[in-house]
């Protein structure tokens, strides 16, 4: 099964934003190791409308150019459908900001495993409304920990002591 992942724009621009301060410099850097290992994994990355008219209203004309140059690696991106507007309404009566509702109505509906945002409001909105949520969301830099720790837990296991190898004539 291949994972699915949603950036919303708060981690695409995290890489721009102050990097003197730590938690910017570690979040920016587990926004760049997800979209490398994006591409190295073979991960689906959904962006969507949503995502383009978000970036398009960034102000600062070389980081609207920056981010936009990031998420060339989307490989599917999500229309703003009729679908992505009512779960968004939906989305705003939980408590979600207008932006934050509709990136997680696209990537819900994107079918995607996991949406990452380094928006403190927007993760404390999930956290409430958890059971309401078709998907999980999650700080990059957390997630980017547990999916690289899940790896290398599974590769360092190696193979199951349990069974037997034919090979080895036992």
């Amino acid at each position: 099964m291949k994972l699915s992942i949603y950036l919303d724009a708060c981690c695409l621009n995290r890489p721009f934003d102050d990097q003197s301060q730590t938690r910017n410099h570690l979040e920016a850097e587990a926004v760049l190791a997800t979209v490398f290992e994006t591409a190295r994994q073979g991960w689906e990355w959904l962006g969507s409308e949503v995502l383009d008219l978000e970036i398009s209203k960034t102000p600062d004309r070389d980081r609207r150019v920056r981010v936009n140059l990031l998420k060339l690696g989307v490989t599917r991106r999500i229309p703003m459908e009729e679908a992505v507007v009512k779960r968004g309404q939906e989305l705003e009566t939980l408590g979600f900001k207008s932006y934050d509702a509709l990136h997680v109505a696209s990537a819900e509906l994107g079918g995607a495993d996991v949406m990452l945002t380094t928006d403190d409001k927007l993760l404390r909105a999930a956290e409430r409304s958890v059971n309401h949520l078709k998907i999980t969301i999650k700080n990059p830099l957390q997630w980017i920990q547990e999916t690289l720790d899940d790896r290398h837990t599974d590769a360092d296991a190696g193979p199951d002591p349990t069974t037997r190898n034919a090979s080895s004539g036992s």
